[in-house]
């Protein structure tokens, strides 16, 4: 009788412990319904997201990969494990270890010892003094199309990852799919509301609230900020004579241009005509001067619309202006600017020209 009860009492655990898996489970995937509709951040998303297949399925290290858009290579875009600042730097091919394979065939994979499988590539391990032991790795599918893969390793109990894990990890994989595709889609119409069609810089309205956010953040930090405005000498010439769709096609290039000849952290942008702006974050006048002196060698040493069977050349005339030296406000800094190119314009053009 007493080994009855101890086996009615062993399967009584046995289901209350399955019943509290399914209920952190369902907890998990309400929690990533709640941030899929909280935000349309992609990292924010993710980060949920993440925390929450951390705490239900214990990786001792996690990462999700997204497939790189341009060159269809692998790239870490999260990534929790001692060796995540090493693993941003690394790229994977389709087809390279675990992750490239699922994101080549789309499936999913649970691997309880990698070493026993050929597909496993240690190179990453070595790059980064990291032993993986066991992994579980699914793909972010949506419309059959594999927008990256989410990789666990090293269940945090040292033992193996299960069907179960793989299934659950596979649900949320889903939901982390659509939540990519939301926020990816928020971000091409944002860009489309902020950036200029011709240019493919910022439009004026965007610039405005860019310089919005740039002065306070000189005003907070105590850091310089200088504005570069340029216009095309007589680009109204070019429209004449070759006709406006040439002329929106230097445009163009002339916005690939700018894009090429500045940091990551400037800011460009089309004011309008040809007219562009250069927002300098932490540059004194003397940095922006040298910037725009640089730009402008380009510019006229450049020939424009080869391709299209001309070699146009052009020069521009420009004006600086430098926060706090000059202007305290946004408007002040994009009036002086101007009214220094202008200063050049009825004088020699080409040239530049601090307030």
């Amino acid at each position: 009788m007493r080994q009855g009860t101890a086996r009615a009492d062993l399967e009584e655990r046995r289901l209350l412990a399955l019943l509290e898996r399914r209920s952190e489970e369902l907890e998990t995937l309400v929690g990533i319904g709640k941030a899929l509709t909280s935000t349309l951040d992609l990292r924010e998303v993710l980060g949920a997201i993440m925390e929450k297949v951390s705490l239900l399925l214990r990786p001792k290290n996690w990462s999700l990969l997204l497939v790189d858009e341009g060159s269809g290579d692998l790239r870490f875009e999260i990534a929790v494990s001692p060796a995540a600042t090493q693993l941003k730097d690394i790229r994977l091919k389709k087809g390279e270890g675990i992750a490239g394979w699922v994101a080549l065939h789309g499936e999913p994979l649970l691997i309880p010892d990698v070493t026993a499988d050929p597909r496993f590539a240690p190179e990453v391990d070595q790059a980064v003094a990291f032993t993986t032991r066991s992994i579980v790795c699914v793909p972010l599918k949506s419309k059959n199309r594999v927008l990256g893969v989410v990789e666990l390793l090293n269940n945090l109990d040292e033992g193996e990852f299960s069907e179960a894990d793989l299934k659950i990890l596979s649900t949320i994989a889903d939901f982390a799919a659509i939540a990519i595709e939301n926020a990816r889609y928020f971000e091409q119409v944002r860009e489309l509301i902020i950036t200029d069609d011709l240019t493919g810089l910022y439009n004026a309205r965007h610039l405005l609230d860019v310089l919005d956010y740039e002065v306070d953040r000189a005003k907070r930090y105590a850091h310089p900020l200088s504005l570069v405005f340029l216009d095309l000498d007589y680009f109204k010439q070019i429209n004449d004579t070759h006709g406006h769709l040439v002329g929106s096609r230097l445009l163009t290039e002339m916005g690939h241009l700018i894009r090429r000849s500045i940091r990551s952290t400037d800011v460009a942008a089309r004011y309008g005509g040809g007219e562009f702006v250069i927002v300098l974050p932490n540059t004194t006048k003397e940095g922006a001067v040298t910037v725009a002196s640089n730009l402008r060698e380009r510019i006229k040493e450049n020939f424009f619309l080869v391709d299209q069977g001309y070699r146009v050349r052009i020069t521009a005339s420009f004006g600086v202006a430098t926060y706090p030296e000059d202007a305290q406000t946004k408007l002040a800094l994009i009036r002086l600017a101007d009214q220094a190119m202008y200063r050049v314009k009825e004088s020699t053009r080409d040239a530049v020209l601090p307030a």
